[in-house]
């Protein structure tokens, strides 16, 4: 849905206030080239007017050529500054508005990433707000410089003979019409063209990150057809917007040339009948070039406003989108925590108007500082059971409470600092091991970040690197293996120190040595704290001090791992089965 331009105009004003000084200098300096630019041809024809040049001494002649010169010299000095400073003016408000887009992307919930491609996100963060720079510096600029030319223009025009300045004003009602019959299918041509891009971008993002499944499964011809896809509709979409704006700049190409016939021909009507003079025609052909010039100004910025307007609706898309969790007015800080869990009667599903529920009237407890094991097959929804503990989804029925409280009544950010997670596919950073390592807590000293390699078993590997702790690990760790990986995730997490650790199926894409070296770091890091341990193996949870049994939403059963066994039912068969 289009944005209308008041709306536009007044969300982007708001990013020029903290630049106000640099916007007046970058207005000021685009006034004065106008000013300059409108004087310079009224000299030259009051200086050529029969009367003055018979009157004047050589002297006033070289005067005068010297303030031309003056007036020059001082439009390349303002239009320096201009390209400067205008230039700098506009990177200032691209940044902040990449920085105000950033920090709002932090705060939006994990269902909004859900149903967002990253590939148009970043085209947004960078493309968009690029484009949206050009229209912050040149915007503003060209509309001033182009309203001063034209208006000055005009009164020295008027001042000369104002029957042929009425001549010149002739095509400005044409001009502005066709450009507003342009305005909106360029905009809708530019923001379809942005879509296009967007769809490119994430194609050639999901290629990327999957070239080693797309090369496994030899589908190179496959990608490539896709790719292929994405890319024909980018160039029709292109296409169609330059169909659109040739039709604008043909257009408004005639009117221009119109524009020298309508001078020239009404000049030498008007000579002929004795009604202006020779000199003045001189002069009116030489504004004819500074009016042409602010028409140009105003042509590029009406193609340049509909793709800054088209690219800006895309930026305000995101900033207006609302998290779907966000603190309560009155939510309460936690400042201490012992860790008890308490699942009462929870439904959950993605969608609310899902016709299934993902978890079902879920009761169950995680005892301060003891182990619970979550099992089940596939799709039970014990991972999303547990992305309800952190809030990074919320349940549509029922309460979770910490130590008693409902979470819901909690400051979020006091929550997550009080839960640890380690999941299956681990993110880790495309920088050193070490930094990766100091996510967990980015104050941490070399001591504290060395133990905590050493508690998750990873120390000894970083050692035998040739750059130690400060080794690249590649994007999303791809010069690691599974299990490496998955212990710097945990050396992470022993330096965030939470009370509450969840492990979502941490090691059940791991081989048997992996697999042993990071079920001693889990048994050391979950000492002490309320653990929940999603498991794809029954050997990582039989240690659990109790355990709940997961099916198709709903808790089925739930004991001891010896206990479950020993009743036969639905646990003892997934036991038997080994399908965890």
């Amino acid at each position: 849905m289009a944005t209308s331009t008041d709306t536009i105009l007044k969300r982007f004003a708001a990013y020029y206030r903290p630049h106000r000084t640099l916007f007046t200098l970058d207005m000021v300096t685009a006034g004065l080239r106008a000013l300059f630019i409108i004087v310079i041809p009224f000299l030259v024809v009051r200086m050529l007017n029969k009367e003055q040049l018979a009157q004047a001494s050589l002297q006033d002649i070289w005067t005068t050529i010297g303030i031309i010169g003056v007036l020059i010299l001082l439009m390349a000095l303002a239009e320096f500054i201009n390209v400067k400073w205008g230039h700098i003016l506009g990177t200032r408000i691209e940044t902040d508005m990449r920085s105000d887009l950033f920090r709002h992307l932090q705060k939006l919930s994990f269902g909004y990433f859900d149903n967002t491609k990253t590939g148009h996100i970043m085209s947004r963060i960078s493309n968009d707000l690029f484009t949206i720079g050009e229209l912050a510096h040149h915007g503003p600029e060209d509309l001033f410089i182009s309203a001063c030319l034209l208006t000055g223009s005009l009164v020295f025009m008027f001042i000369m003979n104002w029957e042929m300045a009425l001549i010149v004003l002739i095509p400005m009602p044409l001009i502005l019409l066709w450009g507003n019959i342009f305005r909106v299918r360029l905009r809708r041509t530019f923001r379809e063209v942005r879509i296009r891009v967007a769809d490119i971008n994430s194609n050639v993002e999901n290629s990327i990150q999957g070239i080693r499944e797309v090369q496994s499964y030899a589908k190179e011809s496959y990608a490539i057809d896709r790719f292929n896809d994405v890319n024909n509709d980018f160039r029709t979409a292109k296409s169609n917007m330059y169909h659109h704006m040739a039709g604008f700049h043909s257009g408004m190409m005639f009117f221009l040339e119109f524009y020298s016939v309508l001078i020239i021909g009404g000049g030498m009507l008007l000579v002929h009948a004795g009604r202006l003079e020779l000199v003045e025609l001189i002069g009116f052909l030489m504004y004819r070039r500074y009016m042409f010039q602010p028409i140009r100004r105003l042509t590029g910025f009406v193609e340049q406003y509909q793709q800054g307007a088209a690219a800006f609706e895309r930026f305000a898309e995101i900033m207006d989108e609302e998290p779907d969790i966000a603190d309560r007015p009155d939510a309460k800080p936690l400042p201490k925590v012992s860790g008890e869990i308490c699942f009462d009667q929870v439904s959950f599903k993605y969608e609310r108007d899902a016709s299934s529920w993902v978890l079902e009237d879920v009761t169950f407890t995680v005892p301060p500082g003891q182990t619970v094991a979550l099992v089940g097959e596939s799709g039970a929804g014990k991972s999303s059971l547990a992305a309800l503990i952190p809030r990074f989804y919320e349940p549509q029925q029922g309460h979770i409470r910490l130590d008693g409280e409902d979470i819901m009544d909690l400051k979020m950010q006091d929550l997550r600092r009080h839960v640890g997670i380690v999941q299956q596919n681990v993110f880790l950073f495309d920088t050193t091991i070490r930094e990766n390592i100091l996510f967990g807590r980015p104050d941490a000293s070399e001591d504290e970040v060395t133990e905590a390699a050493r508690r998750a078993h990873i120390y000894d590997y970083i050692m035998s690197l040739p750059d130690g702790f400060d080794s690249l690990v590649g994007e999303r760790g791809v010069k690691l293996s599974g299990g490496q990986k998955q212990r710097i995730s945990i050396a992470r997490l022993f330096l965030k120190d939470p009370p509450i650790v969840i492990f979502d199926e941490a090691t059940s894409s791991l081989d048997s040595e992996s697999e042993e070296l990071i079920k001693q770091s889990m048994e050391l890091l979950c000492r002490g704290r309320s653990t929940l341990v999603i498991a794809h193996r029954f050997s990582t949870v039989r240690n659990a001090h109790y355990t709940y049994v997961l099916r198709h939403g709903r808790i089925v059963e739930h004991g001891t791992h010896s206990d479950l066994v020993a009743a036969g039912g639905y646990y003892h068969d997934l036991y038997n089965r080994d399908v965890l």
